[in-house]
């Protein structure tokens, strides 16, 4: 049975900024990378609490480096 609990969507816009950004990856590598493998990107880059889940690790680089809220 599924966990009926509602679930954040995705934060493409966030994790593009990283993968494009920060790690500097191609539009095609970014698009073909897993999630698993983006969530080990970014503990690689910013490291993670022992025993820490790999959402935190993504938790914690949208903390660090929000969504602008200006207009592009």
């Amino acid at each position: 049975m599924r966990d009926a609990s509602p679930r954040a969507p995705f934060p493409f816009a966030r994790a593009m900024a990283f993968g494009l950004g920060v790690l500097r990856l191609s539009s095609r590598d970014f698009w073909s990378m897993t999630p698993r493998e983006l969530f080990r990107a970014v503990e690689g880059v910013y490291g993670v609490a022992p025993g820490a889940p790999p959402r935190a690790a993504l938790e914690e680089l949208m903390r660090r480096f929000p969504d602008s809220t200006g207009s592009t």
